[in-house]
């Protein structure tokens, strides 16, 4: 019998919206492999296309913050969304993400040896919040872009506080043009990032591993279509292609008209300004995303110890 259980069943229905049935077999046929049975299932058409990245699986805040032409993003956790309502965890995020805009590079740990404006490193000041909240929290991680000459435009989609949030958006376009021209272009480039969910600004960015698995889907569907091997193949080409277009920025179409893609909203902008803009990075940050989280049956627990 398949190593899996009646939470890891629900779990891949929530998922993939495939029937119990469905799911019970997926995971006999991969031995309980949660990930492979998501896709067989899309292998079978029997689920949607599910971005795991996408779920929001962990408390806490994310903060940005732009000083002139340079803006960071910074993820802290906490076990709870009490927690991430307090304010002396909504001051250290805000701090932290203040501090990290002087920060070279992207790596947390250099973050948490940085002076607190407080006193103290960063690091210390987060260890002191685990002991006086009484709840685990952590520095998970943090973005920074820049450009030379430009804008670094700031959205928090449903902010808790002044930039404090679960979705945080940074937009980076480098251009000679006024901000009364590429700070409106770069709010609606960030509500469109907010809520298109880009894997990567394009397609030569996207994830080598992400792209092999969409391949190895689009291959068994097309196997098992029974059409020729010419044909299969360029089934699969067109299916990665598509991925591919729907998930780099530059190649989505905006929200705003669901016809235009990106990269023409911004070359369109800059000949109204008169002078090129570049949509040089993005960062889109959403709380948790990536990160399972424990589900606890309560009820299960209790009839569990009772039987034991």
């Amino acid at each position: 019998m398949a190593a899996y259980t009646a939470t890891d069943v629900k779990n891949l229905r929530e998922r993939t919206g495939a029937g119990m049935m469905d799911c019970k077999k997926a995971l006999d046929e991969t031995n309980g492999d949660l990930e492979a049975a998501v896709d067989a299932l899309r292998a079978k058409g029997l689920a949607a296309a599910a971005k795991k990245s996408s779920r929001t699986a962990a408390e806490g805040l994310v903060g940005v913050a732009v000083e002139g032409t340079r803006g960071v993003a910074v993820e802290v956790n906490s076990e709870t969304d009490f927690v991430a309502k307090n304010d002396q965890f909504q001051d250290f995020v805000r701090k932290a993400t203040a501090v990290a805009l002087g920060v070279d590079g992207d790596n947390v740990e250099t973050l948490k040896a940085a002076a607190y404006p407080d006193g103290g490193t960063v690091g210390e000041k987060l260890t002191n919040n685990v002991a006086t909240i009484g709840e685990n929290q952590q520095l998970r991680r943090m973005k920074t872009v820049s450009v030379s000459q430009g804008v670094i435009v700031p959205y928090m989609h449903n902010a808790a506080a002044d930039n404090l949030g679960k979705i945080g958006v940074l937009v980076a376009l480098e251009s000679d043009a006024g901000a009364d021209v590429l700070e409106p272009l770069g709010k609606q480039l960030a509500m469109h990032i907010a809520a298109a969910f880009p894997q990567a600004l394009d397609a030569d960015g996207l994830d080598p591993d992400v792209i092999a698995r969409e391949r190895a889907i689009a291959q068994e569907k097309a196997a098992e279509s029974g059409k020729p091997e010419n044909v299969q193949e360029k089934m699969v080409e067109g299916a990665v292609a598509k991925f591919a277009k729907e998930n780099a920025l530059l190649s989505q179409l905006f929200v705003m008209d669901n016809k235009t893609p990106i990269a023409q909203v911004v070359e369109q902008a800059g000949k109204a300004a008169g002078t090129k803009i570049v949509l040089k990075d993005y960062v889109r940050f959403q709380l948790g995303e990536g990160i399972e989280k424990e589900v606890t049956d309560f009820a299960a627990e209790v009839a569990a110890a009772v039987a034991g």
